[in-house]
């Protein structure tokens, strides 16, 4: 029999966020779900927030304060779901805002999909004076990954999704471990590990978090969400695809600087590719690093090789994608993109 709104378990790690707080705890009061419980983890605050937090529990039995001291974001988030007593688990940021139907609209999604490990949803920006084009386009992109093949097919081009914006069951975050602790984003981390282990992950077709963009965001400022820190961690990964391991040709489309150095990631992790595609024609019948560089065309060809997009750009991107569609390399079996 299946249950018609499931509980869940809110982690929600907060250190100084006395300015939003607020505002974050009654987008969670409000939630037309009632069936919930929040672990409100204070990662060693010096502000106002813990009291805001503990006032708020004060009077709501389903709020807990718990004070680790200074843990860090990885042990505060473990911890949350360490404590969990529900089978789902929400995360949830200090400075974000839920959509009222938030828990309601991925506990039942969940409950109608056994088979998904993981419910992201789409998310709003905001607030509009701190917008960069940059990731308003990371947004988009983001919000149209829908099913777990979209999902899967585009892992590693960027984190599939806002992290506050997921809903997980608590079983199976606990038997791939919880979150990790290194020199990487702890969210995208766990979903390649997540994906690596066969877990499917989904989203839930409508905007049911405010995600708050502004300068001192942890992605911004911590080394741990550099750009070559996304490039280390998915190369890790992707060299124990199996479809990098399977003694089928691997090629690389793009031949420019900044590919290269993207790629030289997945070379010293002992990946070995056989060739280049670049449209380039400066490029073309060249060789880089001792590999030939070859155009489009080169891939009609059996047995057929498989073809990393390391193209960044999404608009480039999704122009690889028709012309390979156009020579029947199928995504995810033929080529997979990567950011």
């Amino acid at each position: 029999m299946t249950i018609a709104s499931p509980a869940v378990s809110i982690v929600l790690p907060f250190r100084n966020e006395a300015e939003h707080v607020a505002e974050c705890l009654e987008s969670i009061r409000v939630q037309t779900l009632e069936e919930w419980e929040l672990l409100a983890v204070d990662d060693g605050s010096e502000d106002d927030s813990p009291r805001i937090v503990r006032a708020f529990a004060e009077g709501d039995a389903r709020v807990r304060l718990i004070q680790p001291g200074r843990v860090g974001l990885v042990a505060a988030l473990n911890r949350g779901i360490a404590e969990a007593r529900e089978p789902l688990v929400a995360r949830m940021d200090a400075d974000d805002v839920m959509h009222a139907d938030r828990l309601r609209a991925q506990a039942d999604f969940l409950d109608a999909h056994p088979e998904i490990a993981v419910a992201g949803t789409q998310v709003e920006l905001f607030p509009e004076e701190s917008l960069r084009a940059g990731y308003r386009e990371y947004v988009r992109w983001q919000n149209g990954c829908v099913t777990p093949e979209e999902i899967a097919a585009n892992v590693y081009v960027e984190s599939p999704f806002a992290h506050p914006s997921v809903m997980a069951r608590a079983e199976v975050l606990r038997r791939v471990g919880g979150y990790a602790e290194g020199p990487f984003p702890e969210d995208y981390e766990l979903w390649l590990r997540m994906h690596a282990d066969g877990c499917r992950m989904a989203r839930v077709p409508r905007v049911l978090l405010a995600w708050r963009e502004r300068p001192e965001r942890t992605s911004r400022v911590d080394p741990r969400y550099a750009r070559a820190a996304f490039d280390r961690l998915r190369a890790r990964f992707l060299a124990r695809d199996p479809r990098l391991v399977s003694g089928r040709a691997i090629v690389i489309w793009g031949a420019g600087r900044k590919t290269r150095l993207r790629a030289r990631h997945l070379m010293d992790e002992g990946v070995r590719t056989v060739a280049w595609i670049d449209i380039d024609p400066d490029k073309i019948g060249r060789t880089v690093w001792d590999l030939p560089v070859h155009p489009p065309a080169w891939l009609v060809r059996a047995p057929r090789p498989f073809v990393l997009v390391y193209v960044a750009s999404h608009g480039a991107r999704e122009l690889i994608a028709a012309r390979l569609a156009a020579m029947e390399y199928r995504q995810g079996d033929d080529w997979l993109a990567v950011g």
